[in-house]
């Protein structure tokens, strides 16, 4: 991972770049990104809001930076040329998918899917017979104006302009602007790109955004506003035969307010109010009433003077290992240092894959670097050299394996930081830790392998009876949306390794069916 984007970085990080073999991407790909670019500028994005919301929230800012730590970080990367899709188009963004969900507008904005930081209504200049026209390319439905964004099929769209202010009343739209380049897609036809917004299930006060793919704008008209005020309304429908997403959410929202059963529910609580948050299990698939009967259980201050955490709980950085406060700290029981300890946040649903057992997914969106669960389970004994940990049990964790190593911290040189303070990526484990949920675990244990994971382990220390132990912790690697299958590499075992030959799988290993575009055919 780690793709650059950058034009014009200083010396110091092209070198760094230069050594750790991180290829460039041509001023082509700059205007035409793909899905791996996409998603390493996003996770470069996010680990740079992390950090610059780890420093405000510890009042070491600089003397007049920014307090928005998301424009903060779009506006470096802006300025870096981290971006891509700087080619305005109509129709598909080349690497964003249907589905995909932000949590900043300027996170579109890298990304070439909506370009105004603030304004709704994306357009682009057209030339038709001599004379140029706008055409819309994207809108983003915010919530700000009277838009009726109940459907999943079709959106009634208020134009832009005209709301009262602190300096001045309502006014009459105008047809300019966004609103003329609406206009004239209605008379074109063209394909216009829709991003939904909405409150975020966990905190009402932030908002989510999902891309939920191409409409056409079927109709336009003038009505009186609330204020008295005439406004532009445009219809605008969803092109059949996309993948579903905005749907999804609205399907969820009737799951939780009992208005509508999940299709397939098996049990709504599988854990039986072992969790604070109940986990439904689901089988849409097949016949299949359950997996195997199991147990269900859930079971100091260091980390460089740093918390690890941001205000709303995310984790800042990976690191060998996270030191959480304990019962012996003086904090408050709710301190931030304790974001593993609280249990369950989302709701969880365990369900059947098509091909690979038993799956878990969240009704919720998880942000990047947001905890998950643990690993829960019964710490069991390495064995000899001459075996493999947990023969028979598809249920192991082993901190021993061999993991993909991947970037995810953030670059100290965007933050104008020294790169000695960049801190250690790959977990350490002072001893090797294996545990088995075979017959007692928790969800964790329905996480499938992926050759390209969204979620990612964590040490996490901290003190319980007098005693420090190590905990695995499972965090969202990038923005999930709901219903994404959870899933994380389970590292290759070191037995046998000098036995795979590219073309069979090596012995006690097991062939994969994650589907990513670089799977490497085998696991475990």
């Amino acid at each position: 991972m780690g793709v650059l984007l950058v034009e014009e970085l200083g010396p110091l990080m092209v070198a760094r770049a230069q050594l750790s073999g991180k290829p460039r991407v041509s001023l082509s790909e700059r205007d035409d990104g793909n899905r791996e670019v996409v998603h390493n500028i996003r996770m470069r994005y996010d680990a740079l809001r992390r950090r610059l919301s780890q420093l405000e929230d510890a009042k070491e800012s600089p003397v007049g930076i920014i307090r928005r730590a998301d424009l903060k970080a779009g506006n470096i990367l802006m300025t870096k040329q981290v971006r891509t899709n700087m080619r305005k188009r109509i129709g598909a963004v080349p690497g964003v998918e249907i589905g995909d969900m932000f949590l900043f507008r300027i996170e579109m904005c890298l990304l070439g899917l909506h370009a105004p930081s603030m304004a709704g209504i994306d357009y682009m200049s057209v030339r038709n017979d001599l004379v140029e026209e706008p055409l819309a390319v994207s809108i983003v439905s915010s919530g700000y104006y009277e838009d009726n964004a109940d459907d999943k099929d079709v959106l009634i769209y208020s134009g832009q302009g005209g709301a009262a202010n602190k300096d001045k009343g309502a006014t009459d739209q105008k047809l300019e602007r966004g609103n003329l380049a609406l206009e004239r897609s209605l008379r074109r036809g063209n394909q216009v790109r829709v991003i939904r917004g909405m409150k975020d299930s966990l905190n009402q006060a932030l908002k989510v955004y999902v891309y939920d793919g191409l409409y056409m704008i079927q109709d336009s008209w003038l009505e009186k506003a609330k204020s008295g005020c005439n406004i532009f309304k445009y219809k605008v429908v969803r092109i059949p035969g996309q993948p579903d997403a905005f749907g999804v959410w609205k399907s969820i929202e009737k799951w939780k307010e009992g208005l509508s059963s999940r299709a397939g529910l098996i049990l709504p609580d599988l854990t039986s109010g072992a969790e604070s948050t109940p986990v439904s299990l689901v089988n849409d698939v097949d016949e299949d009433k359950g997996p195997a009967y199991f147990t269900y259980v859930s079971t100091v201050k260091k980390n460089e003077g740093n918390f690890p955490y941001t205000a709303n709980g995310a984790l800042v950085c990976r690191a060998p290992v996270i030191h959480e406060c304990g019962p012996t700290c003086a904090c408050f029981p709710n301190c931030k240092n304790r974001v593993s300890q609280t249990g369950l946040k989302f709701h969880l649903e365990v369900f059947k894959t098509k091909d690979r057992g038993w799956g878990l997914r969240s009704w919720d969106p998880i942000r990047a670097g947001t905890f998950i669960c643990e690993y829960a389970g019964e710490v069991i004994e390495k064995v000899s050299q001459g075996g493999e940990e947990g023969d028979g049990d598809d249920y192991v964790f082993d901190t021993s394996r061999v993991y993909e190593s991947f970037r995810w911290n953030y670059e100290p040189g965007l933050v104008e930081e020294d790169s000695s303070v960049e801190a250690i990526e790959e977990p350490k484990v002072p001893s090797p830790l294996v545990i088995s949920s075979k017959n007692v675990g928790n969800v964790a244990r329905f996480m499938n392998h992926s050759c390209y994971p969204n979620v990612f382990w964590q040490p996490i220390m901290y003190e319980h009876n007098s005693e420090s132990f190590i905990h695995i912790g499972f965090f969202a690697m990038r923005h999930i949306p709901p219903m994404t299958e959870l899933t994380y590499d389970y590292g290759k075992s070191r037995v046998g390794e000098a036995e795979a030959d590219g073309v069979s799988t090596p012995r006690g290993r097991r062939k994969c069916l994650c589907g990513a575009l670089r799977c490497q055919g085998y696991f475990a």
